[in-house]
């Protein structure tokens, strides 16, 4: 008779496939809709009229809320939500910077925030997300804690020594070590800096997202804007241990300075601070109307990031004003977002983008959801149109990982080739305007191309120009071979047929469920051990 312990090991050799988690090529083809908890959808039987812009008190929101008014997210086609943090907040007497309702000034990193649901609450939106074929990524702060002095209790926190905090000093922003060892806040809100060179830190916060990971089956971590305030060496442990995809936030318009931070010696990715920059340079009304920013970043890019076509592509975030404060015309937006779709990277949309939102900084750029109604708008429909090609082309060609390239510039726009897609963005803004783009494509004269946001047919020129002309103002374009449409449901195209249910994405599946490893160790050994035994 085979001995017990093969008999273990052969099983759990078929066991080990089970083990499973969302990779960053999985993630590359997703589009993220992000949200914060507390402002995006009520309890029912709530008072919408208690979160007037400006609050930095609580409005309400759950996780049960977010579950129960997923359809809207869904239907514009996202495949992703990122939420806030879900891990314990300061609890106490109001500060001079309002509550926590958004979820980043943490206390107890091991338990979670009670002010959005239960265990149970945040496994149901899990399940929920996961049923409809979506992801979840949740935003995680590993660099500090929350306090109301410079000597706080620490034995309210997750971490209790002294030692595994860096003693207390302002930051210098000239000297790297201080962005990473002093304190972020100030002495009224200080953020006790976590020493994350210390083996126990290290050790206490892998086991801690992999079981948070685990528990509550999470597909991504969005890794709050502390990276570079966090010695660069903790990442590669941290997100090993979590074994999902990670998308960090690095601040700043620097490339250099941003891309050291995405390889296997950092993260998998990160925010595009850059082409932000880039894209309010060339985009906004007022402002530079630089559409070479643009280019430049993209070639900077190319060679200095491991993958650009992994970051994160986002116009708006909690942290930034919103594009409606910054510019007042409303088809620079749409242009911003047709880029932000269609060339290298994931999407990101922050709740209320869509809805015209024009808050400034924080806290106005954090407005409750609930007042625009969810409303069916000019802007939710673009990025339902988006969404929709852009899973066509994930899900039927190598578009995602396709390197973008820049066909023209000119002061009025930049176009891009994407795969087979040639996407053309302008600056002019809505008035109509007496003059063109002239780009050079690589279809052959007469190649009928469509124009998937307006379905209206564009035939290619000689040399393979397309002129485009803004005589009814600065729409943009996204053009595609017109028989490459067949089975996409765009424009009078027939769907191809999946079989998947209305709750159902057709974005790549992921792979669930996630089983603990030991547990399937322990499992076997104790089940044949005793059979075993007792032959």
């Amino acid at each position: 008779m085979p001995h017990p312990v093969f008999l273990v090991a052969t099983l759990l050799t078929f066991a080990l496939p089970l083990v499973y988690a969302a990779t960053a090529d999985q993630w590359r083809g997703r589009s993220i809709y992000q949200v914060i908890i507390d402002r995006y959808a009520l309890p029912a039987g709530a008072d919408p009229n208690q979160c007037p812009p400006g609050s930095r008190t609580w409005c309400g929101g759950t996780w049960n809320s977010l579950r129960q008014n997923l359809d809207y997210i869904q239907d514009a086609g996202f495949t992703a939500v990122w939420i806030s943090p879900v891990s314990q907040n300061y609890e106490g007497p109001t500060t001079p910077y309002g509550d926590p309702y958004h979820g980043y000034w943490i206390a107890d990193a091991t338990k979670l925030n009670s002010r959005f649901g239960t265990s149970d609450d945040l496994k149901d939106l899990s399940d929920e997300l996961h049923r409809r074929g979506m992801y979840l990524m949740i935003d995680v702060v590993v660099n500090d804690v929350m306090a109301t002095s410079i000597t706080p209790d620490l034995s309210t926190y997750m971490f209790k020594e002294q030692s595994q905090y860096h003693p207390y000093c302002p930051i210098d922003w000239s000297n790297t070590t201080s962005e990473e060892q002093c304190w972020l806040g100030d002495t009224v809100v200080p953020l006790p800096d976590l020493n994350t060179e210390d083996p126990s830190v290290v050790a206490g916060f892998g086991d801690w997202i992999q079981s948070l990971v685990q528990e509550y089956n999470i597909d991504g971590l969005r890794i709050d804007g502390k990276c570079r305030h966090v010695n660069i060496g903790f990442w590669p442990v941290f997100c090993g241990k979590a074994g999902v995809f990670c998308i960090g936030e690095v601040y700043g318009p620097d490339v250099d300075a941003a891309a050291v931070y995405q390889g296997p010696n950092a993260l998998d990715s990160i925010l595009n601070y850059p082409m932000y920059s880039a894209l309010l340079d060339a985009f906004t009304i007022p402002g530079q109307q630089n559409t070479s920013a643009v280019a430049d970043i993209i070639a900077q890019e190319a060679k200095k990031f491991k993958d650009p076509t992994l970051l994160g592509n986002f116009i708006e975030n909690q942290d930034v004003p919103r594009w409606a404060n910054l510019s007042t015309d409303p088809q620079t937006l749409y242009n911003a977002m047709v880029f932000n779709f269609m060339t290298d990277g994931i999407p990101i949309v922050y709740y209320g983008q869509e809805q015209g939102f024009s808050g400034n900084s924080d806290p106005y750029n954090r407005e409750a959801m609930w007042p625009s109604k969810y409303a069916n708008t000019t802007t939710y429909q673009l990025m339902t149109k988006l969404n929709k090609f852009r899973n066509y082309l994930v899900n039927n060609t190598q578009w995602a990982t396709t390197p973008m390239q820049v066909l023209t510039t000119s002061p009025y726009g930049i176009a891009t080739l994407k795969g087979d897609c040639v996407s053309i963005m302008t600056n002019i803004g809505s008035p109509p305007q007496n003059i063109s783009i002239a780009v050079y494509t690589p279809y052959s004269a007469s190649t009928s191309l469509t124009n998937v946001l307006t379905c209206q047919q564009w035939p290619v020129g000689s040399n393979g120009t397309i002129d485009a002309q803004y005589s009814l103002g600065g729409v943009p374009l996204v053009l595609y071979p017109t028989v490459l449409l067949q089975g996409s449901g765009l424009c009078g195209n027939t769907a191809m047929t999946t079989g998947l249910t209305k709750y159902e994405s057709s974005a790549p599946p992921i792979h669930r469920p996630v089983i603990s490893l030991l547990a399937v160790v322990s499992t076997l050994s104790l089940g044949f051990l005793t059979f075993f035994c007792n032959v």
